[in-house]
């Protein structure tokens, strides 16, 4: 929802219950207004738990690199030092092209 829709809704919500005088026995502003601040109580903590931190979405960002062989290392405990791989390309020479068709 978001920080900004998320507080718009609370003081949508306060407006109706504090600042609104009604005389409609239809329609209940307070109970709206109390719905409308819980909604927005609710989306402003789901924001706060979604964030990926407090500094910001993406403040602490990690780049994982894909490194060694494939699959779990059971043997590595995840305290250790771990081993550094290089990788080294090798430019292969192109095959010939091919010969004529045969007659």
């Amino acid at each position: 929802m978001g920080f900004i829709v998320s507080l718009l809704i609370i003081a949508v919500g306060a407006i109706l219950t504090w600042g609104v005088n009604d005389t409609s026995s239809s329609v209940n502003l307070d109970v709206i207004g109390i719905v409308l601040m819980c909604v927005g109580l609710v989306g402003f903590i789901l924001t706060l738990w979604f964030w990926e931190s407090w500094w910001g979405p993406g403040y602490f960002r990690r780049t994982r690199y894909a490194s060694g062989q494939p699959g779990y290392d059971y043997g590595a405990a995840p305290w250790g030092r771990r081993r550094g791989y290089v990788v080294e390309e090798e430019d292969v020479p192109a095959a010939p092209p091919p010969g004529p068709p045969p007659p």
